[in-house]
């Protein structure tokens, strides 16, 4: 029995083939430690329905995950050649044309297994991972193989966790924004933003 990878533990590192700008290499999941945040988004198969429709999305607003310092790995357990394939399909046609990232061959489905996403057909369920610059686990989230994930939400997620790394004793509360207040995340000395809240809305 595999344990579920845990928040705030070392992300499983793996070495497997991708493709990028239409090129075969080696990625090494460690590779990137001490230099980004990782996002690692895992997508059930090549030439699905839901997948270009994220997939192309993130590669829209790579600017923005730039910026934050994030690298984004998509992963599928298709062959490097079905990969290949795919990056030089046009969008108009369901493909990944001028893809902005690197897409990861997990062709053994070893990777896949390792973070317990593999589904009783061989696919891949919608796991997403967001790596700390020291590898560590700082959110993931799996959705149903039909329902589209949100890169608006992804984004506001991985600000939040930047912002309260980079600012200990702070935490991001609901629906939190950059640039929006934060709170203390000490019990008692939060209670300062909820007298402020509050006292604001007259309750």
């Amino acid at each position: 029995m595999i344990n579920f990878p845990q928040i705030g533990k070392m992300a499983p590192n793996f070495l497997t083939l991708g493709v990028y700008k239409k090129r075969l290499g080696k990625i090494r999941l460690s590779d990137y430690h001490g230099k980004k945040y990782v996002i690692l988004i895992f997508y059930p198969a090549n030439f699905t329905s839901i997948s270009p429709t994220e997939l192309n999305k993130l590669s829209d607003r790579i600017s923005e995950f730039k910026k934050l310092s994030t690298q984004i790995l998509a992963i599928s357990s298709d062959s490097p050649f079905s990969h290949l394939h795919y990056l030089l399909l046009k969008r108009n046609q369901g493909g990944l044309n001028h893809l902005n990232y690197p897409l990861i061959s997990d062709s053994t489905k070893t990777i896949t297994h390792t973070y317990n996403l593999l589904t009783d057909d061989g696919l891949s369920f919608p796991g997403l991972f967001i790596l700390d610059k020291e590898g560590i686990i700082q959110y993931y989230t799996v959705n149903n193989l039909l329902c589209g994930r949100s890169v608006n939400e992804l984004i506001r997620i991985l600000q939040s966790i930047q912002y309260v790394k980079e600012n200990p004793g702070q935490a991001c509360p609901v629906d939190w924004k950059l640039g929006e207040q934060t709170l203390n995340s000490h019990p008692l000395k939060s209670k300062y933003y909820f007298k402020n809240l509050y006292s604001q809305k007259n309750n």
